[in-house]
């Protein structure tokens, strides 16, 4: 019977560089000796599989001779530190001799095919897949009109294939970029927060996803040393200055579990947990926490034989010390949506310090740290194909989205969505656990499970009670979905504002859907929603074809129909409203004279007023204007400049009766401030409308300065005038949405002058 602990106190230091006091994969991976290194390979891989790793060596020195890199050390070492970095992860030879080739084929002379002729299809096929990934490295940051380009799409699509044939092409690009994130100290400061940004929101989420733990934590790290520096040497500072503090305490903590575990006969290795600084930050961000707050800060591992003695030494550990409630979770019964399993738990230990406990087997243990590279690690072992198929699945699922989106930019929206998101773990009626992205609703819930489920969702129950469909779920949640026998998806549904769906794969399937109606019945839905849209704002005085041609539709039927089909956006639709009511006034009003602009603006609080410097500026009574809107001056006789929108009525009579009071003004660059709004809601009376409509408000940090209510008895009508303050046109919008999903509500609008 043994019991002993093993300490290896994991980012305890200021510099995430030194990976090797991180984690096992090897950090002193620049000027390896490659010949050193090959010896080192006979413990774990056949004579047969060394040759094939040499001849890939050999090839790649020849190929990448007379190339460095910016640090100046040659480009081999680089490949060299790839490939040792999936010896570290146990892959096989195959996937480090691709890894040694991986830019071979894209920098050098020597082809595909020469690689294909030489090593065979398979290690070609990983060579030319991971070639097919560069494609991630433009997804952020870009021009968003680049996305749009039917060829980025397809290299995505193509790169998701390879991912999905053969998952040893993302293992090599993750490894190829772990190094990259490693020397990323040679390059620019604007490459390297590029950089940085790139891993941050790509590639780690991609090792998360793939369940290898070892590479996201390490990705994690290094991105946010470049991205958020003086917040990493903070941190990094902190944990620096209390090691040894927190070396004697835990070695306290872990005498005493040792001792309990003793006496229960229960054999278990007890090691530091790792410390991640980017994983504290983060914790740190979404409980509002300082440092010394933390409960994970001070952690550690127990690692026992099978699953009955994790949940022995979870009870040992929780009569030991009082546990802090909300901090326990059971990723055992409930793994996570890459299959991580263990047992969390934060205690009250000694002198009153919290301390989290992580509890898994041995197995647990290693595929949190592989993920799925440990698949072929224990490849021998059938047991473990079941859960690697199941961290593949994913990512074959996104093979369906060809059909299923409308452009590039959907499709890399949802690429991202899906390895970014955090998620939500909720069951349905018959006990399947389902994952979810943060913020999903009951209609997201229906998509997951099926297409058409998805369509003919009308309702939903959540733990046994009635919630609406933009009802957010939570983890635990127990879902229920009631369908129509007949039926397609609301195109409510795609309004951003009205919060039905949160979800990237929700959202295509409805798009596909749509898609596919007929064209006369998207053509009046679209109708539909534009002119309620314009007219809800205010915005109804635009042109409708001028609006059509911007979208590039010659016919205006065909641009109502694209809006009903969700391929032009009601929120691109309002801006373009918006734009072109300030280009086109003076077309649509020919007496309006035009005004010369002068060269230099100075800016009088959120105003800018043309020429003019500390000039006073009011908003005008008669139709508010609020950001975003096209707005002129009028000078008044005492009381500064009045600024109306360019549609109002009182404005274009003073600009006939006085056109030399006219002046050119514009919206500062960051307003920053709130404008009152006139607003009319009209509705079928009922008791506790009013309070709805107000808690509409409060809800969406709207507020409320004046309200005129007036019902009808006759009719059973309400009408309701009412002024908010709003800082721009969208969180209008927003807000108009909500107060139309009321019950009883007859119709909203913006009341202009």
């Amino acid at each position: 019977m043994r019991c002993y602990c093993r300490y290896s106190y994991l980012i305890d230091i200021p510099r995430v560089v030194q990976a090797a006091e991180i984690h096992p994969i090897e950090s002193s991976d620049s000027g390896l000796d490659v010949e050193t290194w090959l010896r080192s390979l006979s413990s774990e891989y056949s004579p047969h599989e060394i040759d094939v790793i040499r001849r890939a060596s050999d090839l790649a020195q020849k190929a990448h001779i007379d190339q460095t890199r910016a640090s100046g050390e040659p480009y081999f070492q680089h490949v060299l530190a790839a490939a040792n970095i999936l010896v570290s992860l146990k892959m096989d030879h195959e996937a480090i001799a691709a890894a040694l080739l991986h830019d071979v084929a894209e920098d050098t002379s020597t082809t595909l095919k020469d690689i294909e002729a030489e090593f065979g299809t398979t290690i070609a096929g990983l060579v030319d897949g991971v070639t097919k990934m560069d494609v991630i490295d433009s997804l952020p940051g870009h021009d968003p009109a680049m996305l749009k380009e039917h060829a980025q799409a397809e290299s995505l699509r193509k790169m998701l294939l390879a991912m999905a044939e053969d998952v040893r092409v993302v293992l090599i690009k993750l490894a190829d970029r772990l190094h990259n994130m490693r020397t990323l100290s040679c390059l620019r400061p604007d490459k390297q927060k590029r950089i940085a940004r790139e891993t941050l929101d790509i590639f780690a989420p991609l090792a998360n996803r793939l369940g290898i733990w070892q590479l996201k934590w390490e990705l994690e790290d290094l991105s946010f040393r470049y991205l958020e520096p003086d917040t990493y040497k903070r941190i990094a500072k902190m944990l620096e200055m209390r090691r040894v503090e927190r070396q004697d305490y835990l070695d306290g903590f872990k005498a005493g579990l040792e001792q309990s575990l003793r006496d229960a006969n229960i054999e278990a290795d007890i090691v530091a947990r790792p410390k991640h600084i980017y994983s504290i930050w983060k914790k740190m961000q979404r409980k509002n926490l300082d440092y010394h707050q933390l409960y994970d800060v001070l952690g550690v591992r127990v690692l026992v034989r099978d699953v009955a003695q994790c949940y022995g030494v979870l009870g040992i550990v929780h009569s030991e010390w009082n546990y802090i409630r909300g901090e326990f979770d059971d990723y055992i019964a409930t793994p996570k949506e890459n299959n991580y399993q263990s047992l969390h738990t934060a205690v009250v230990g000694p002198l009153g310090r919290t301390v989290e406990v992580q509890i898994r087997t041995h197995d647990m243990n290693a595929h949190a740290e592989h993920g799925v590279a440990s698949h072929w690690a224990y490849k021998e072992a059938a047991v473990h194909d079941g859960v690697f198929e199941d961290k593949l699945q994913w990512m074959r699922q996104l093979l369906e989205w060809k059909e299923e989106v409308s452009d590039a930019s959907d499709f890399v929206d949802r690429f991202k969505s899906e390895v970014h998101a955090d998620r939500i773990y909720v069951i349905t009626p018959q006990g399947r656990i389902i994952d979810l992205e943060l913020g999903a609703t009951p209609v997201d819930f229906a998509y997951h499970i099926h297409t058409e489920v998805g369509h003919r969702c009308r309702g939903a129950k959540v733990n046994q009670q009635m919630v609406p469909l933009t009802h957010t779920l939570a983890t635990g949640d127990q879902v229920e979905i009631l369908t129509v026998k007949r039926g397609g998806p609301s195109r409510d549904w795609l309004n951003p504002h009205q919060g039905y769906i949160k979800t990237a794969r929700a959202r295509s399937k409805i798009q596909h859907w749509l898609r596919q109606q007929d064209f006369e019945q998207n053509l009046t839905a679209g109708k539909h929603w534009v002119d309620r849209e314009l007219e809800r704002l205010g915005l109804n005085q635009v042109n409708t074809k001028k609006l059509a041609e911007h979208f590039n539709c010659t016919k205006v039927d065909r641009f109502y129909a694209g809006v009903g089909r969700n391929e032009i956006k009601l929120g691109q639709v309002v801006r373009t409203a918006e734009r072109l009511l300030n280009r086109n006034t003076s077309e649509a009003s020919p007496d309006l004279p035009k005004i010369t602009p002068q060269p230099e603006a100075r800016e009088a609080g959120d105003i800018n007023v043309q020429g003019v410097g500390n000039l006073m500026t009011q908003l005008a009574r008669c139709c508010k204007p609020i950001p975003g809107e096209p707005i002129g001056g009028y000078i008044t006789r005492g009381a500064g400049v009045s600024i109306h929108r360019r549609d109002c009525s009182n404005y274009l009579r003073l600009s006939a009766e006085s056109p030399q009071r006219l002046i050119e003004v514009s919206w500062g660059p960051d307003p920053d401030k709130d404008y009152s709004v006139d607003i009319e809601v009209i509705a079928y009376d009922r008791h506790g409308l009013l309070h709805d409509v107000t808690s509409v408000f409060a809800n969406n940090k709207v507020n409320l300065i004046a309200a005129n209510t007036l019902s009808d008895k006759s009719s059973n009508q309400a009408k309701m005038r009412l002024t908010i303050e709003i800082s721009n046109i969208d969180d209008l919008s927003r807000v108009l949405a909500k107060i139309s999903q009321l019950s009883n509500v007859v119709s909203t609008r913006r009341i202009s002058g």
